[in-house]
């Protein structure tokens, strides 16, 4: 029963970024969950006490699911530790999270709220600052060039990059968008 929950809690909340991705913060509510998720009516409500205890899962739960898996993990701290596989590195991060087009508009979303929020503004804080510690100490054990400084200039501009991306995705081709990571990586990189 217990497995059921939480795979039910789980639908849930991705229907949730659906939601958010869809009709924005306003739009969120208990009934538009349910009929995302093809659950009855009073489903979430029992799974989540709040709007707000739901608007802070799917921020949560956009980040579990931005994750590369284990595989892109290993091939990338078995690549040779240079500018070119910080490219790909950088290319591939792009491609992941712009992949994942409404976990990101959702994630927009949320960002807004949480100026308005103050608990999920924590939960947003906490998870973006832990984010980019996770990436920084990665970058500084898989010995690729550039320092923390680096890292986080790359995760501001690439942030950016992405929503031109899903936003307006006729501003840049694909092709601009990958040599725009490139130049990226090249100008803020020091070796």
């Amino acid at each position: 029963m217990v497995r059921r929950n939480s795979e039910r809690r789980a639908a849930l909340v991705d229907a949730a970024i659906e939601v958010l991705a869809k009709e924005g913060a306003r739009g969120l509510t208990f009934r538009a969950v349910d009929v995302e998720a093809g659950v009855p009516t009073g489903t979430a409500s029992n799974y989540f006490a709040s709007r707000d205890a739901l608007l802070t899962q799917a921020g949560a739960r956009v980040y579990e699911r931005f994750q590369p898996d284990e595989a892109l993990i290993a091939r990338q701290r078995a690549a040779t530790p240079d500018k070119e596989t910080y490219t790909t590195l950088m290319r591939e991060v792009v491609g992941r999270v712009s992949a994942f087009r409404t976990g990101y508009l959702a994630l927009l979303e949320l960002r807004l709220e949480a100026t308005r929020r103050p608990e999920l503004r924590v939960v947003l804080t906490e998870r973006v600052r832990a984010d980019v510690d996770a990436n920084v100490a990665y970058h500084e054990q898989s010995g690729l060039p550039g320092d923390a400084t680096a890292v986080r200039l790359l995760y501001l501009a690439l942030n950016w990059l992405i929503v031109e991306q899903l936003t307006l995705p006729d501003v840049f081709s694909e092709a601009e968008r990958d040599q725009l990571v490139a130049a990226a990586v090249e100008r803020i990189v020091i070796l």
